[in-house]
């Protein structure tokens, strides 16, 4: 039986609720909770079978950022997994392969895209390493069991779903490489995705890939150790040995994710918990800042004075973060980005009818990340964001599995915050996000979106917070963003919104599509009772059991 609350419809019984942006990883969660795994247990065989079905967007080579809260211990804590820049890179090694950089700032292009597409383009992954280490600290079940449901789907393949499709088609991307050149470059991609014809496999084909279900077969059995140290570092190895790349079996055994406690701050007196720099977590919180000096309520969902302010605030932590914001182990990244008098000062300086201003080298470019979020029946809340970035295309034969390509985010111009150096991790927006009120949690949340993550969970964030939306709605109302001097909207936001800023020279770029500006997962708490949103620009589902 249904009952309403504020914020909507929510489940009186079991309370568990998992959210990910792939029918199939929210299922296999779900089956996890209704056979007594907790969150960690649940978030993990997701974001595995997540790396089966969506196999560009997230992985074992990949990186991201877990937020975990368990009130019954409580422990708190942020896990970062963040691609690290192999040890033989150097920084200045591609100063003068410079092109560009993409215009909402997600990365540069370099001559040749070298640093975008193949052996080049890879980060030491942390993925797998994060999820094993989880498992092992929160988890409940046996590693073998947690895996089993991504080796499962491994074995049967999968159907290509309408969001794969529409990414494997979206083109050269601003200077990028195009998908299809990624999607082609080694063997195992030419036999998986695409037909017999040398076509891309359409919407509702099968896509078969043995290969990864034998090394997850492996990983179950041997743990994270077969591949940062093992069979799969070998094979590794000598794949990047013979081809050119940078990374090497001692990137892997030399790995370490980096643990701690959230970042923490707080609007209109709920509590806000997200990650770390290099982690976008820090953007999050000066724009709550910021915001915080407005009555958004009174000013209405996204009026067009909304919208002014919110892009306002958007440019200057943009601008603030190119400046800023960097590996903290590299960069002294400044304390007072998030204290709230000097987000006082910006928010004064909007309200004076200042523009902020965004400077880039040059083009905005597809966002290859995704989401997992979970409550289980004990409190125990999980906020997950692991991605491959920009997919180098790579596959070593016989494993399966496509790498990262973070090396297209790292600025190649030595001596900034995001500059190359070895063992570094460059700024990504992932910002996993809890909302406490009162000390309990409100709200769980997270998404998918390149340099557009931040924005999205900061409007879905505003949709609760200050407008009481449900998750649903605060998931789907029409988003925009300002990562640049222009202010990207979304086709679902009327023109008589925007045209009076046009008026005032602000450059409005409208998207040809309803939805975007992130994709936006979360998880909605109500006296205890669980309402659930995926964002319906992606293939996702809510689950509660």
């Amino acid at each position: 039986m249904n009952v309403v609350k504020r914020g909507g419809f929510c489940m009186t019984e079991p309370k568990q609720m998992i959210v990910t942006a792939q029918p199939e990883a929210s299922e296999a969660g779900a089956r996890v909770l209704m056979r007594g795994g907790n969150a960690i247990d649940a978030a993990v065989a997701a974001a595995l079978v997540a790396g089966v079905v969506d196999p560009q967007m997230c992985g074992i080579a990949g990186f991201g950022s877990c937020q975990i809260y368990d009130p019954n211990s409580g422990q708190h804590e942020v896990i970062d997994f963040h691609g690290k820049t192999p040890l033989a890179a150097t920084p200045d090694m591609w100063e003068d392969r410079l092109m560009g950089e993409t215009r909402d700032g997600f990365g540069f292009v370099l001559e040749g895209n070298i640093n975008d597409l193949g052996y080049g383009a890879i980060t030491t992954p942390g993925s797998l390493l994060a999820y094993f280490e989880a498992a092992r600290d929160y988890g409940t079940w046996n590693w073998e069991d947690i895996v089993a449901p991504a080796v499962a789907q491994a074995e049967k393949g999968f159907f290509v779903r309408p969001h794969v499709y529409f990414w494997w088609n979206q083109g050269a991307d601003y200077g990028r490489v195009p998908v299809e050149k990624r999607l082609s470059f080694s063997k195992t991609g030419r036999d998986s995705y695409f037909r017999t014809d040398g076509r891309i496999k359409m919407i509702g084909e099968h896509v078969d890939n043995p290969d990864l279900a034998r090394t997850l077969s492996l990983i179950a059995r041997g743990g994270a150790d077969v591949f940062y140290r093992g069979e799969i570092a070998d094979r590794i190895d000598a794949d990047f040995s013979a081809n050119g790349g940078l990374m090497r079996k001692a990137d892997l055994v030399t790995y370490q994710t980096t643990r701690g406690a959230p970042l923490s701050g707080s609007y209109r007196g709920v509590d806000i918990a997200s990650n770390h720099p290099p982690g976008g977590g820090l953007m999050l919180l000066q724009m709550l800042n910021i915001l915080e000096n407005f009555d958004l309520k009174t000013m209405g969902h996204n009026s067009t004075e909304y919208i002014r302010v919110l892009a306002e605030a958007m440019k200057s932590a943009t601008g603030d973060k190119d400046t800023h914001v960097g590996d903290p182990r590299f960069v002294d990244v400044p304390t007072y980005l998030t204290e709230k008098t000097y987000a006082a000062k910006i928010a004064d300086r909007i309200k004076e009818g200042e523009k902020m201003r965004v400077t880039r080298l040059g083009v905005p470019e597809p966002k290859d990340t995704t989401h997992v979020c979970v409550v289980d029946k004990k409190g125990m809340c999980v906020s997950m964001t692991h991605s491959l970035g920009m997919p180098s295309g790579v596959i070593t034969d016989g494993l399966g599995f496509m790498y990262n390509g973070c090396m297209a985010v790292f600025d190649p111009r030595p001596g900034r915050a995001g500059s190359i150096a070895p063992g570094k991790s460059r700024f990504s927006s992932l910002c996993p996000t809890i909302a406490f009120r009162d000390g309990k949690p409100k709200v769980v949340i997270g998404a998918p979106g390149g340099t557009q993550i931040a924005m999205g969970v900061l409007q879905a964030l505003l949709n609760v917070l200050d407008f009481d939306m449900p998750i649903v709605e605060a998931v789907s109302s029409p988003r925009f963003s300002a990562t640049s001097d222009a202010i990207d909207i979304t086709n679902r936001i009327p023109g008589y919104l925007v045209e009076p800023l046009e008026r005032e020279g602000y450059e409005i770029i409208r998207s040809a599509t309803g939805y975007g500006i992130a994709a936006v997962h979360g998880i909605r708490i109500d006296e205890g009772c669980l309402s659930g949103g995926a964002d319906p620009g992606h293939d996702g589902v809510a689950l509660g059991v």
